[in-house]
């Protein structure tokens, strides 16, 4: 407890650090609760579908809002107000952030520079079949908005596979977390 007591301060200090005001001049803080909500939302949205999508075994309906419950309670820690406790209000809020989203010239760059980030030419395969995976995963919309195509049948037949393997790959290459192979030896699991 006192590690992630001690963790969630950082995270905190270093919100209170994040403030300006955006290219239209509207203010934002990093502490603000609206924003602080999307971005936990957003981060467990993700994380879920990553693991539903590209996991080694099937995810069970009450494992994911199980998850969404406990990293709720880090939400909360770090400001965000009411968090989800469930799929059900994680896509409910997610959706009420809908008519905020809007896409600027900044966000088009930035999403170009992580499509064609200046890395190795040994690492930019590895990283490509993650990029293709991590849109895949964004909402039709989103992807639209950003101009980030997906090609017809290619997550199925070509980047779901070629992302299991890597990932396969990865865990294999630097071993099995040990709290992951605690979790598995407790029967509640």
């Amino acid at each position: 407890i006192e590690e992630s007591d001690a963790i969630i301060a950082q995270v905190r200090s270093i919100h209170e650090r994040v403030n300006g005001a955006a290219p239209d001049g509207r203010p934002y803080s990093a502490m603000d609760p609206h924003l602080l909500a999307w971005v936990h939302c957003t981060e467990a949205d993700s994380f879920l579908k990553a693991r539903e999508k590209y996991g080694a075994t099937e995810l069970p309906t009450e494992v994911g809002d199980r998850y969404i419950a406990e990293v709720g309670e880090i939400g909360a820690a770090l400001g965000v107000e009411s968090p989800p406790q469930n799929r059900k209000e994680l896509r409910d809020r997610l959706r009420g952030y809908r008519s905020e989203l809007a896409v600027s010239p900044d966000a088009r760059e930035a999403a170009k520079f992580l499509m064609i980030p200046p890395l190795p030419i040994a690492a930019r395969p590895a990283y490509g079949v993650l990029f293709a995976a991590a849109v895949t995963m964004l909402p039709s919309y989103a992807r639209r908005m950003l101009r980030l195509p997906v090609l017809p049948l290619s997550e199925p037949y070509a980047i779901r596979p070629a992302t299991q393997g890597l990932v396969k790959t990865l865990n294999w290459a630097l071993g099995e977390h040990p709290a992951i192979a605690a979790a598995r030896e407790t029967p509640q699991a």
